[in-house]
């Protein structure tokens, strides 16, 4: 009996291993769907720092489904989303220069994906730092944004 301890205390831990890594990578397209999703993350920043708003917003599905969570509340709808967006950043001051660090991608099902991250707004009326945790769905090959929380 106290040769059988370790034996399933090395099972266990190997179970845990295996089983956390096949919850990350539990798909074949993982790699390829973090490699999209982050260039479309990439190309988000790049149009909030030109100002382009608009252009920011076409990483979000273009829906009234669209949820976004942040400290007034729950906002639905891309347009609603958009309009608050401009209320909230109305000069390239208040917009400034945005990056990303994407922290943690995890796919929930062949189609969507929870990434979770900090973002960093460098402005000169001062800086604002923040995290979010979006949600994606890849909707006829294109992956968008359904679900935002950020704070």
């Amino acid at each position: 009996m106290k040769n059988l301890i370790p034996f399933f205390i090395i099972s266990f831990f190997v179970m845990g291993t295996v089983m956390g890594q096949s919850n990350k990578k539990k798909y074949n397209n993982y790699n390829v769907s973090k490699k999209e999703i982050t260039t479309i993350m990439l190309q988000q920043s790049k149009d909030w720092s030109n100002g382009n708003i608009e252009g920011f917003m076409e990483g979000y599905i273009k829906s009234d489904d669209l949820k976004f969570v942040g400290s007034k509340g729950i906002t639905y709808g891309w347009k609603q989303t958009l309009e608050n967006y401009k209320k909230g950043y109305p000069s390239k001051d208040h917009l400034g220069i945005l990056t990303f660090n994407l922290l943690e991608f995890d796919q929930l099902a062949k189609d969507v994906f929870l990434v979770i991250g900090e973002f960093h707004l460098k402005r000169t009326i001062g800086d604002a730092n923040g995290m979010f945790s979006i949600i994606l769905k890849q909707i006829d090959g294109n992956w968008k944004i359904i679900a935002d929380h950020s704070s």
